[in-house]
């Protein structure tokens, strides 16, 4: 095994995990924080994700030596965001994402579960996802009418890096805000003595509650969000990549470290869409059988990051909210995009994942559920009404 060591998956893999790490932690935050998480519960939460998923990739990867990616739930952290604090607080958030971690583990494990997920029709699961990303899309605009002189740097060197290489826009964005908050932003006096204790690495462990509204406001939704939109692709990816492994062990190994950072304040872990392709493809070593030293090395990456989220959410607290939320609505531009292409790309469901899309996007809740779930149910009714109607005509 150590033999299939190369440097040049070392690169890959760091690579892989800075890739993953810098262009979305934003999102990650600014969810916790959504769903009513203090500083200290989100830095915790943040820390819990990345030693867990690099932990994950780890095992994964050794067990089947096999370049298998592992992220944590970007839409997920996206559909936190705009979901909002539900009843029970950030207590009963965590006790969704438990549910959350179990429901990805019974996917995994007991295959009628798995399929009832893929059989979702993936017009309305796109659809919910880019009525999830939208709000946070408009972020950016919202900066620069903020203010230009901190929001036009973030967004001006996320287009002109990406015009270049699309890979590396996002870093180019965060590291632009790095800049604005060192150079434009009045540092509160006692600011070093609180980056310094941000050093010593803390978990914070949150008491979950269970309750009625969290679970169809954040547990199935995530959920289904997770699986449609980050588990599913990542098998996808591999396979275009000429791997095949078995899907229902790795959404269960992915469930289970989901279930172990959740108490920490993590929403959830699951297969890499986008990096699975880096570790995957011919660029993390020419001969396939050892490309899975690269996914080995991102894990290592991402739990060396995790040790040091407490200071990455101290700084980031120095800045005004909507500029971080202009890094996430840069991140998940692309996202977006490419959601909202497949969600109306077939004119026999156009209709219902209109209504998905836009009961989402509207972020209204009902019955204190958020607007994600009711997306679904709204599109699915509309869904079969019409395939009733052409039944019947």
């Amino acid at each position: 095994m150590l033999r299939d060591f190369s440097a040049q998956s070392l690169f890959m893999g760091m690579l892989t995990a800075f890739v993953g790490f810098a262009s979305s932690f934003a999102v990650v935050l600014h969810g916790l924080t959504g769903v009513g998480a203090s500083e200290v519960q989100a830095a915790s939460g943040l820390m819990a994700l990345s030693i867990s998923m690099g932990a994950c990739a780890i095992v994964i990867s050794l067990a089947t030596r096999l370049p298998v990616s592992i992220a944590w739930s970007t839409p997920g952290a996206a559909l936190l965001a705009s979901s909002g604090a539900v009843e029970g607080g950030f207590s009963a958030a965590v006790g969704a994402f438990l549910l959350c971690g179990l429901l990805i583990v019974l996917a995994g494990l007991w295959k009628p579960l798995a399929r009832l997920v893929s059989s979702i029709p993936a017009a309305l699961a796109n659809a919910m996802l880019a009525g999830v990303l939208i709000g946070l899309c408009f972020a950016p605009v919202k900066a620069i009418a903020f203010n230009p002189l901190f929001g036009l740097p973030i967004v001006l060197a996320w287009a002109v890096v990406g015009s270049v290489n699309r890979l590396y826009a996002v870093p180019a964005a965060l590291l632009a805000f790095v800049l604005v908050i060192a150079f434009g932003i009045d540092v509160p006096e006692g600011t070093l003595a609180e980056l310094s204790s941000a050093l010593i690495p803390r978990l914070e462990l949150v008491p979950p509650v269970f309750n009625a509204a969290a679970v169809v406001s954040i547990a199935l939704p995530l959920f289904i969000v997770t699986m449609a939109s980050q588990n599913i692709p990542g098998i996808a990816v591999l396979k275009v990549n000429d791997f095949h492994p078995n899907p229902g062990p790795l959404f269960a190994t992915t469930g289970l470290f989901s279930l172990l950072s959740a108490p920490f304040g993590g929403h959830a872990v699951n297969l890499a869409a986008i990096t699975a392709a880096m570790c995957a493809g011919a660029d993390s070593h020419p001969d396939r059988d050892r490309r899975y030293w690269s996914a080995v090395n991102a894990g290592i990456t991402y739990i060396i990051f995790g040790l040091f989220a407490g200071i990455v959410t101290t700084f980031v607290g120095l800045a005004p909210p909507v500029l971080i939320e202009a890094v996430a609505g840069l991140a998940l531009i692309g996202a977006f995009s490419s959601s909202a292409m497949a969600a109306f790309a077939q004119a026999d469901t156009r209709e219902a994942a209109a209504i998905t899309f836009l009961v989402t996007a509207s972020g209204v809740s009902f019955a204190g559920v958020s607007g994600a779930f009711w997306g679904l149910i709204a599109g699915g009714v509309m869904l079969a009404l019409a395939r009733f109607a052409r039944r019947n005509a």
